[in-house]
């Protein structure tokens, strides 16, 4: 080869090698500034402070919270739901420059936005304003593979996605996709509307009942100011979905609301900076560029901000706790509360290496706080822990730094869809389940708290460093007809209450818009056949909630078999209203979710059952099993403590001493089929636990 060829060669080489590396940089700038973008907190942007603000709120775009009507209610998120408000992601450019990766906008307002470009030396640039276009993301990449699955998941659990897209013929583009992923698209709405980002529990309005019809409706708090598309979201289905919305003024997102269902609501301090500046949302005239501008709105006192929400959404309780400093940025409840009925809370609890983290340290304080709170029926709060995720390895955070600022992981994020549960991980799903070991483990711990859901995990380490995941990007809407439960359901240990009362009381409020033609209660002994008991209606405890009905489970219950200490009853509830709609609680009492409950005698060695030392427990899972079982124990103030596995002779059979957190497997290989006691004694308390080998 002559010098001459070598030459052209080399440099065609490195032509080639420079495009390369400057694409991959463009590439990478673009995913920084898209997180940039899209971070779950935005900041007020700098150009509208450049505008003159309004001195006045505009009008309105839609009834006013004056207007609510005042016989509303706010279900839980583990009721049913109708649909799951989603979106799908886009990429926004200059109207001149489509498809050009030097260049991206931001969407200030229907397509009209701020126009910046990438400079190798300085990175984006603002250049301008102008018109703007959305061109919808098709990428293959892990972060536009989880709304895709997030979709599927919405139809899977028996409920519509109604998804926000740009453009209508951005609707065959999306089915094409799922379709290539094998994924479902015959359950999907659609919503045509401009839109800034993808948190759409934040933006998304806080839905109700209301009326002797059980009508749903809408409370639109107002968005962070800087995201007037994602706030006006609540009007767009309003006009598309024909789902009425009130509008408040007062600043609160939705990813900072846990509503029990029965008027109380928990959220965090982070209400009271939200509204206490007068930075309210942009507005414009629909034409003129030239009328963009924020609004001011009125400062709230923390008084003031307080009154409000009890007055929207507590109407029974509100609390208010100190917000995490290192979560993203929010302050919201999401990352670390979860409630799976009326009667108690699952947390993310900080594990032991974390102790020090200040984030841990309110966590804590917090968990503390709502477990003395009382429930809707003078009660405290049950509650029980899921365990925290890893580094990628498998590994504890370095510290919370590090955790903050790349991470922010947390099994909490999740959304209910009805039966089933849209599960962050954080490892590749494979058949359905995480594929690291450490992933799958926790994921199994996490089920003994939402007995019977089908949990549908979606990997969300793309995720990492946004502040949110799954929870963030869903927005429930309750489903029409609802049949409404309440009940003081009795789960733990019963080892003498029931023996002193000598009975078996079971109380629930039942409402729908038909009336109830019937209340049963469906209960087994042991793992044995189910039996069924119907309530009776008892006029003298109804309330508008619902009416009450009122049952005993047999006094035979009660009889424990010789050699073994207590009795497992399990039970569900199940209601018909009369025009014919059927609900159990918990709702997954077909799939295995049932309230598990012990009773038992006085045992010679005068070990006490406790509460407080059983919520440190979890359920074992699976149970029934043909193999081996595991159970999750929380050692934090234990030490240790003895397992011991008995038959219904009273035999011990395993015995073992444990001291660690996690994940402990009960063996089964040796046991034949039936039932079987596992009782765990720390520090002079006994936790009993059943466990049927099929």
């Amino acid at each position: 080869m002559n010098i001459k060829k070598l030459f052209v060669l080399t440099m065609a080489f490195c032509t080639v090698s420079f495009a390369f590396a400057q694409e991959t940089d463009i590439k990478q700038a673009r995913r920084q500034f898209y997180m940039q973008q899209h971070s779950r907190v935005p900041q007020i942007k700098q150009s509208l402070l450049e505008r003159a603000p309004l001195n006045e709120m505009p009008a309105t775009k839609a009834r006013t919270a004056g207007a609510l009507p005042q016989d509303r209610w706010f279900p839980g998120e583990w009721e049913e739901v109708q649909a799951i408000t989603i979106t799908w992601p886009y990429n926004c450019f200059p109207a001149d420059q489509v498809g050009n990766m030097n260049y991206v906008a931001d969407e200030l307002v229907t397509g009209y936005g701020i126009y910046y470009k990438y400079n190798n030396y300085t990175g984006w640039q603002k250049i301008g304003e102008g018109a703007v276009v959305n061109v919808i993301d098709t990428a293959t990449d892990d972060f536009e593979k989880v709304f895709a699955y997030l979709a599927d998941a919405v139809q899977t659990g028996g409920a519509e996605a109604w998804m926000r897209i740009a453009n209508a013929g951005d609707s065959s583009i999306i089915k094409r996709y799922l379709t290539r992923m094998n994924l479902r698209s015959d359950n999907i709405k659609w919503i045509v509307a401009s839109g800034n980002s993808f948190w759409y529990r934040d933006c998304g309005p806080i839905c109700f009942y209301y009326g002797d019809q059980d009508s749903v409706g809408m409370l639109d708090f107002m968005y962070y100011p800087g995201r007037a598309l994602d706030d006006s979201l609540p009007y767009a289905i309003e006009a598309q979905m024909g789902v009425p919305n009130f509008e408040t003024s007062f600043e609160w997102e939705g990813g900072n609301c846990l509503v029990d269902g029965t008027g109380m609501c928990f959220t965090s301090d982070a209400i009271y900076s939200a509204n206490a500046d007068a930075y309210g949302q942009i507005t414009w005239d629909g034409v003129n560029p030239s009328t963009i501008n924020y609004t001011n709105k009125p400062a709230l006192t923390r008084a003031q901000s307080f009154d409000t929400l009890a007055h929207l959404i507590g109407t029974r309780a509100m609390y208010i706790l100190p917000a995490l400093k290192y979560d993203g940025g929010t302050g919201h409840i999401d990352l670390y509360a979860d409630m799976w009925d009326e009667n108690g809370f699952v947390f993310s609890r900080f594990p032991s290496q974390y102790s020090s983290w200040s984030d841990a340290q309110t966590a804590q304080k917090n968990i503390d706080t709502l477990c003395n709170k009382t429930t809707l029926f003078g009660t405290y709060y049950k509650h029980s822990n899921i365990p925290f995720p890893c580094t990628d390895n498998g590994g504890n955070f370095t510290s919370q730094t590090q955790y903050n600022n790349n991470y922010t992981r947390t099994y909490s994020n999740h959304t209910f869809v009805n039966n089933l549960i849209i599960q962050p991980v954080f490892s590749q799903v494979v058949n359905g389940e995480p594929s690291a070991a450490w992933d799958k483990a926790r994921i199994d711990t996490l089920r003994l708290s939402y007995p019977g859901y089908t949990i549908y995990p979606i990997d969300v380490r793309s995720f990492d460093g946004y502040g949110g995941a799954i929870h963030c990007i869903t927005k429930q809407i309750p489903a029409n007809n609802p049949v409404r439960i309440l009940h003081p359901s009795l789960t733990g240990n019963y080892l003498y209450h029931f023996h002193a009362q000598g009975r078996i009381p079971i109380d629930a409020w039942a409402r729908n818009k038909s009336g109830i033609a019937n209340v049963k209660v469906v209960y087994r002994l042991n793992g044995g056949e189910w039996q069924a008991i119907e309530a009776q209606a008892d006029s003298e405890g109804n309330t508008a909630d619902g009416d009450k009905f009122y049952t005993e489970l047999p006094t035979s219950l009660l009889q424990i078999a010789e050699g073994i200490t207590s009795n497992t009853i399990e039970y569900y509830i199940s209601v018909t209203s009369n025009n014919g709609k059927t609900i159990t609680k918990p709702m997954t009492a077909g799939q295995g979710g049932y309230y598990t409950f012990y009773v038992g005698e006085e045992n010679s060695d005068n070990f006490a059952i406790s509460e407080a030392i059983d919520n440190q427990f979890g359920r074992i899972f699976p149970n029934p099993t043909t193999g081996d079982a595991s159970i999750h124990i929380d050692m934090n103030g234990i030490g240790r403590c003895r397992m011991e596995l008995f038959d219904m002779t009273g035999r011990c059979l395993q015995s073992e001493t444990l001291s660690a957190d996690g994940s402990h497997t009960i063996r089964t290989d040796s046991l034949s089929q039936g039932v079987y006691t596992v009782v765990f004694t720390a520090d002079g308390h006994r936790v009993v636990r059943r466990l049927v080998k099929k």
